[in-house]
């Protein structure tokens, strides 16, 4: 699927959904908390979001890390009016910038003018992004030296039941959301790759995965 036709699905998915998001997605998105407290940024770091969708989880850390710089990208216009209304409405607009871009193909100089991030995270994106390991490994490209990646989204569902599994991965399909194995392979991968160290863990006995790439 094109980056052009990608960004018309997720418009059509969102355009109505956007109203309603973060009050229904706050009973199953879970983790997302979690990876935001773990990030741990120091003053004067900065963090980007990819795939930010209406925008809660950058006014959410930019109240947890007062002197960061924050930055978020989405494929949807829809999901990226909603954020900017969001970051307007939390006093936030001077410390959070927000861009249309394919976490695929991300060029941060020409979008937000630095090169490179002190933290990127994925938030139940990259279950959203069918090229997802190619969005992983331009999340870890745009890790500054000592940079960090952080990434929770649904996990494999190992230890529920497996008509719970079975259900979950149905009703998610009718939104195009795809629950990724071998994520946690394909991080280890990258540490290779890029010289960091890659770590995961299962939540919720499954359910969630948390996921990192942190220097050596």
């Amino acid at each position: 699927m094109s980056g052009g036709s990608s960004a018309a699905l997720m418009d059509d998915i969102y355009r109505y959904q956007r109203h309603i998001y973060d009050l229904s997605r706050k009973y199953y998105l879970l983790g997302r908390d979690r990876l935001l407290a773990d990030l741990r940024a120091e003053p004067g770091e900065t963090i980007l979001e990819m795939g930010c969708g209406t925008g809660r989880n950058l006014v959410k850390a930019a109240r947890l890390y007062p002197q960061a710089k924050l930055y978020g990208i989405d494929l949807s216009e829809e999901m990226l009016a909603t954020a900017r209304k969001s970051v307007a409405k939390a006093g936030l607009s001077d410390r959070i910038q927000l861009a249309k871009a394919d976490a695929t193909q991300v060029d941060a100089e020409a979008l937000f003018g630095i090169s490179s991030f002190d933290h990127v995270m994925f938030s139940y994106s990259l279950s959203m992004i069918p090229p997802w390991q190619a969005a992983l490994d331009q999340g870890a490209r745009l890790l500054g030296e000592s940079g960090r990646l952080h990434l929770v989204d649904f996990g494999q569902q190992e230890n529920m039941p497996a008509l719970f599994k079975r259900l979950l991965f149905k009703w998610l399909a009718a939104f195009h959301v795809e629950p990724r194995a071998g994520m946690d392979r394909f991080l280890e991968q990258l540490a290779v790759q890029y010289g960091k160290q890659s770590s995961h863990k299962a939540l919720y006995r499954g359910y969630a995965t948390l996921g990192t790439l942190s220097p050596n």
